[in-house]
C-alpha cells in the first residue's frame, strides 16, 4: 500500500475518479482542496480532499474520503485519514477536522484517533476532530444521534451493536502501507 499526496490546495490538484467505483467522485474534480490518495498495485483504492478552516489558518478540514467499492470493509479510510492527519499537522495545522453523515463513517474517524466534538454542521453532519479525548461518552453520544435518521438495513443493525459497546474504538494502526515493510506509518499518533 503506497500513499501519496497528490498535491495541496495551492497547487490547484484534481482528480479523476470512477464515479462507478468512488463515492463523491465529482468532488475530486475541483482544484480548490487538496488530494492525498492509498494505491495499492499502483492503482487508487481511497482518496481524501483537504484544505485550511476559512476562519482559522491553524486547522485543517478533510472535506471528502473515499474508498473504491471493492476496498471497503478493509480500514482503508481510518489508514488514509491517519496519513492525512499526520501530512497536516506536518505543516502548519495543530488541529484536524472532519464532519461525517453516517455511522460507518463516524466509527471509521475513532478508528483514526479522531474524536466527537459534539457539534454538527448546518447539513447534520457531525464534527470529529484531532487531536483530542477520546471518550466512550462522546463516543456513544455521536452514534445516538443518528438513531433518528432513515438509515439502511445494514447501518441500523451495526448501530445498535455499537451503540451497546463498552469501549471507543482501537486505533487502527496495522495496516502498513508497504506490504513487505511491517512497520506502521502512523503508529506515533
Amino acid at each position: 500500500m503506497e500513499y501519496e499526496v497528490l498535491g495541496f490546495p495551492s497547487d490547484e490538484p484534481t482528480l479523476t475518479l470512477n464515479w462507478r467505483q468512488f463515492s463523491y467522485a465529482g468532488k475530486f474534480e475541483m482544484s480548490n482542496t487538496g488530494k492525498a490518495v492509498l494505491k495499492e498495485a499502483g492503482e487508487i483504492v481511497a482518496a481524501a480532499a483537504f484544505n485550511a478552516d476559512r476562519d482559522r489558518s491553524t486547522q485543517g478540514w478533510i472535506r471528502y474520503l473515499t474508498v473504491r467499492n471493492d476496498w471497503q470493509g478493509k480500514s482503508l479510510g481510518p489508514k488514509l485519514v491517519g496519513c492525512v492527519t499526520e501530512t497536516l499537522l506536518d505543516r502548519e495545522y495543530n488541529q484536524i477536522t472532519i464532519a461525517v453523515n453516517n455511522p460507518i463513517a463516524y466509527r471509521a474517524l475513532y478508528k483514526a484517533g479522531f474524536h466527537f466534538t459534539g457539534e454538527k454542521t448546518g447539513i447534520a453532519e457531525l464534527i470529529l476532530s484531532y487531536p483530542g479525548q477520546r471518550t466512550l461518552e462522546s463516543y456513544v453520544d455521536g452514534l445516538k444521534r443518528f438513531e433518528d435518521r432513515q438509515l439502511p438495513e445494514s447501518q441500523e443493525s451495526l448501530l445498535a451493536d455499537w451503540l451497546a459497546e463498552t469501549s471507543v474504538p482501537e486505533i487502527v494502526d496495522d495496516i502498513p502501507l508497504d506490504p513487505s515493510d511491517q512497520s506502521v506509518h502512523d503508529g506515533a499518533r
